[in-house]
């Protein structure tokens, strides 16, 4: 008598999805650190991220727009708070109210030795990543920089710091949002133009990289 196969448990579990390599395993808000920062890029907190873009929004619109200066801004909002200090001290004492004493702002040492030690280990990590690709060693990497580099000079030379950095801070307050909202279609392009663009660096290697002549590697000699 033929025996009836049964499926083990094992077989009716779904497999895993080859998806692409841009396929998301964990939650976009966990990879972004599931904190504060997440919530903000993300509009979790919507009041917080819509004060963000209203703050720059309204800089920008001052500085480029109305063209008003830095340094007499810095001097306006001084004499603005000299202005309600002294007011508000003297009014005290018309009042015969008891004297308070003006609040002191102290500047913590630790705070500004914890800044200096971040800009310094950031600027060390951006120095050593401009390195290790001006190295050559990763050619596509290298020719990827030069383009970007060559992209962001471009567009700087049409528009001024402030418009570029207000236009990148739009971009990373919109751009994870949208992500999260279209993951599968922008999985779908970005896989699709990370193969093009393969196809593209092979034809380029293949037709004029390849025929760069290049001088003889060295053996190194084995004691």
């Amino acid at each position: 008598m033929p025996r009836i196969k049964f499926d083990s448990a094992s077989d009716e579990q779904p497999k895993p999805a080859t998806g692409s390599h841009f396929h998301r395993r964990r939650p976009l808000h966990d990879r972004l650190g599931g904190g504060k920062v997440a919530d903000v890029l993300l509009w979790r907190n919507k009041h917080l991220s819509a004060g963000i873009v209203a703050g720059a929004t309204f800089v920008w619109f001052l500085f480029e727009v109305l063209e008003y200066h830095f340094l007499p801004l810095m001097c306006h909002i001084s004499i603005v708070a000299m202005l309600v200090l002294f007011i508000w001290s003297n009014l005290e004492a018309l009042v015969h109210r008891d004297a308070r004493r003006m609040p002191e702002l102290v500047l913590s040492e630790e705070a500004i030795r914890g800044l200096a030690f971040f800009l310094h280990a950031k600027l060390s990590r951006l120095t050593s990543i401009l390195l290790g690709i001006a190295d050559g060693k990763d050619l596509k990497l290298f020719l990827s920089a030069i383009a970007s580099l060559w992209v962001v000079s471009v567009i700087g030379s049409y528009c001024s710091s402030l418009t570029l950095a207000y236009l990148g801070l739009l971009c990373v307050l919109a751009l994870p949002a949208l992500y999260e909202r279209y993951e599968d279609e922008v999985d779908h392009l970005a896989m699709r133009g990370s193969e093009d663009l393969k196809r593209f660096y092979h034809k380029l290697d293949s037709r004029i990289l390849g025929k760069i002549p290049r001088g003889p590697v060295k053996a190194k000699k084995s004691k």
